[in-house]
């Protein structure tokens, strides 16, 4: 008989329990990207970080003075970055609230800088948001079972840094009037500065593990899978809200005009409201024509409006650029607080043709759902301001860029009309704007019926009618999947301004019907193509775009997933 081999010894034992240990954790950590690479210098770290950025020279200076950066991981790196940007916005709100001191602004100069200083303490929430997340456990922990909610922390991540980036241009955009130019020159140069320090950090951001798609065919990263109609993120019970009778809904608040109710208009039930609230509180809107403005501010989250129907319940106004307001502060109803719902009503801005830009909706409030709602207006109808949105079996109505913004929004099963525009004009259903090529941003419409309303009906021959427009230079729209009427233009796609962004912008058409879906004389720009592959459409669903299979699967909203 061979002898027994002599068992290991203690020591032997605890160095390979260590040496186990310790791979594991290194597996872990890298899988979280916690783990640092070797670099001989903080030059070279710094170096490396900003390798692939929009703005190499403003991230090197970003970080050359952050200390020990060649031993820091990148989460780390990147929330030292986000923290300097921090001070540069919190200096760029002081500088603005300064210019309102000055006797010599106009009523216009004003309502701009208050739309850059509302703009700017949510780039602050943004920011302090990502630094919230990167420091998390579900962002830290690279172990195997973590996988998925580290997925959500660092989609969320990609999301509220691409609205910072967003929040800039729009405050920009505000001066966008005669003389407008005499303030915007002085608050222009740190606007830029703060929107390009974003920039880096999601580019840098874009490099953790988990934080980029997996394959090339999902650049609309974090929007989710779509389960029983609805993005995942709609929580079950938001969905039975959605989609049961508004009279098996029980209500926290109700309005009505005639006194019946707790509150004759919906901005007072509004700001009766719990702020920061953890649980859904259900505003009950009965039928009628309110005149006012509302807005839904931040801290007024988990809000739900429930009305009696489209054309029963009007939320209605008339803001616009023309009498002296701002495109942002133009909207009927304005909604910022997060996982907002709302759900059988109408909202209309009627100020008209004639009066330019004129919001009915606009929406910068995350993980908010619309179902069986209509949105009324003519130029600049629904903005889709930022954060993801979902829209099912709504109408929006308008004439020039009617559904714009730079969201990660999907329309689905939803009616497009435009109407008959001032002459010489031409309709424009979307207007996209995404300013940064890695925004997880873009306007998805899908099995949605693109038709003329009732007054251009018969008219459609005197007036080109055009998918969209590239607003910004990134500018991505795909329409997929839906019906496009007879009143589309052979081209399918018209020019901003000459050939701006038609290099670089993503215009795509997938398995449309109908008179006007034909592709043979579309547009040849280098940016634009027809999509023939499944897997590069399935892309911009609710599950790939918006990562609604997390937070639409709570609403009782219908949604779809796929294509």
């Amino acid at each position: 008989m061979r002898p027994l081999p002599k068992r290991p010894g203690p020591l032997l034992v605890l160095l390979v329990v260590a040496f186990a240990a310790a791979t594991g954790a290194a597996a872990s950590s890298d899988a979280a990207g916690t783990s640092v690479p070797f670099y001989p210098s903080a030059e070279a770290a710094a170096a490396a970080h900003c390798d692939g950025t929009l703005y190499p020279d403003v991230c090197l200076s970003t970080l050359s003075n952050i200390p020990d950066l060649h031993k820091k991981p990148l989460p780390d790196v990147i929330c030292a970055a986000v923290n300097r940007t921090e001070d540069v916005v919190t200096a760029t709100a002081s500088n603005c609230s300064s210019y309102l001191r000055e006797r010599s602004l106009s009523a216009r100069d004003r309502l701009a800088i208050s739309d850059c200083l509302e703009l700017l303490s949510t780039t602050m929430d943004d920011l302090q948001a990502t630094v919230a997340d990167l420091e998390s456990p579900s962002a830290t922990n690279g172990s195997a079972s973590a996988v998925g909610a580290r997925r959500v922390t660092l989609d969320h991540v990609m999301t509220v840094l691409s609205a910072a980036i967003t929040n800039q241009y729009t405050c920009l955009d505000g001066f966008a009037y005669q003389n407008g130019g005499r303030v915007r020159r002085y608050i222009e140069p740190t606007l830029h500065h703060v929107s390009r320090m974003v920039s880096n950090s999601l580019a840098m951001a874009k490099k953790l593990p988990g934080a980029s798609p997996a394959a090339p065919r999902q650049p609309f990263t974090g929007y989710g899978q779509m389960v029983r109609g609805f993005p995942r993120w709609v929580r079950p019970g938001d969905r039975r809200l959605l989609q049961a009778p508004a009279s098996g809904i029980k209500a926290d608040a109700v309005v009505a005009q005639d006194g019946s109710g707790d509150y004759t208009t919906v901005s007072a039930a509004v700001a009766a409201a719990p702020t920061n609230s953890k649980r859904r509180y259900v505003i009950y809107i009965k039928a009628g024509a309110y005149m006012e403005n509302v807005e839904v501010g931040k801290k007024h989250v988990n809000l739900m409006f429930v009305g009696d129907g489209i054309g029963k319940t009007v939320i209605k106004a008339s803001r616009n650029v023309i009498d002296g307001s701002t495109t942002f502060r133009s909207a009927t109803v304005a909604v910022v607080g997060k996982n907002f719902l709302g759900r059988d009503l109408t909202i209309e801005n009627f100020a008209g043709p004639s009066k330019h830009q004129a919001v009915a909706l606009r929406v910068g409030a995350d993980l908010s759902a619309f179902y069986r709602c209509s949105f009324i207006g003519y130029q600049d109808t629904l903005y889709v301001h930022s954060l993801r949105q979902f829209f099912r079996d709504c109408d929006v109505y308008g004439t020039i860029d009617f559904i714009f913004g730079n969201a990660a929004v999907v329309l689905q099963s939803c009616n497009l009309y435009a109407r008959k525009p001032l002459p010489n004009q031409s309709n424009i259903f979307t207007a996209q704007g995404r300013e940064d090529p890695n925004q997880n941003t873009g306007i998805s419409v899908q099995r949605c019926k693109v038709a003329a309303a009732a007054d251009l009906v018969g008219r459609e021959a005197a007036t080109r009618t055009y998918l969209g427009r590239p607003w910004k230079q990134y500018s991505r729209t795909v329409f997929m999947q839906s019906e496009l009427d007879s009143l589309i233009d052979p081209a399918g796609w018209l020019e901003w301004n000459g050939d701006f962004a038609l290099d670089t912008l993503y215009y795509g058409e997938y398995k449309n019907t109908g008179a006007g879906a034909g592709t043979s004389g579309r547009v040849k720009w280098k940016g634009y193509r027809v999509i023939t592959s499944a897997a590069e459409a399935s892309a911009f669903t609710v599950g790939s775009f918006i990562d609604g299979d997390v937070w639409l699967a709570g609403t009782s909203i219908p949604f779809d997933t796929g294509l």
